[in-house]
């Protein structure tokens, strides 16, 4: 057991530390040792992205620290078998945009960061993005949660069209997250979403219960 312990323990410092080396090298003992993927990423390499994010919260690191973690995970989670959808140990599949006529794009990045940190497939529609191909990719990708920010007060209705849109597709069962500088908890609430994320550090918590883990 405590060797298992000591490999659980480099699989979360890796991440913590961003450190690509070491996260190579703690896979194949996790391989060696027997333990799967799942275990490795529930109990190893996801306790080291709750730690990214606590940090990034508190202001005590930043968004190219957040990415090379993010970057570091990946990289392990490649080495531990590929990212079949049918593995229990990958935790849902999201859909990102930002939405029709904003252009901004750094919070999704750190959106997209944490959540494939933290073990989700996650699609990237960019920005600028028609809330019809929003609608394409959830179907297209069997998503479970859809993610659209906007970071201007005049796009902010695009955000309450996809809510609008997902009904009218009989999507409600896809859950949805607002977030963006004039987004707030009032106005997701008001536009019937499901979610409102103010930081990326909030992420994380914030589609584990969607996904009722």
């Amino acid at each position: 057991m405590g060797k298992v312990e000591d490999i659980l323990k480099e699989l979360k410092v890796s991440v913590e530390t961003w450190n690509t080396d070491l996260a190579i090298k703690a896979v194949n003992n996790a391989k060696e040792a027997g333990i799967s993927p799942f275990v490795a990423i529930e109990a190893g390499l996801g306790r080291g992205m709750i730690t990214i994010s606590v940090l990034f919260d508190e202001g005590k690191i930043y968004l190219p620290q957040v990415l090379a973690a993010s970057q570091t995970m990946q990289k392990a989670m490649e080495m531990l078998g590929p990212l079949d959808l049918s593995h229990s140990w990958t935790k849902g599949i999201v859909v990102l945009g930002t939405v029709q006529g904003d252009i901004h794009e750094i919070g999704k990045h750190v959106i997209k960061a944490f959540l494939r940190g933290g073990g989700y497939t996650v699609f990237d529609l960019g920005k600028d993005v028609p809330t019809e191909n929003f609608i394409a990719a959830i179907k297209e990708h069997q998503a479970d949660i859809v993610g659209a920010s906007a970071l201007m007060t005049t796009t902010l209705i695009g955000q309450r069209q996809l809510v609008e849109t997902l009904k009218e597709e009989n999507l409600s069962q896809v859950k949805t997250i607002f977030g963006g500088a004039p987004c707030t908890q009032k106005w997701v609430d008001s536009i019937s979403g499901d979610g409102y994320c103010s930081s990326g550090a909030d992420v994380i918590e914030l589609v584990h219960r969607m996904m009722g883990e």
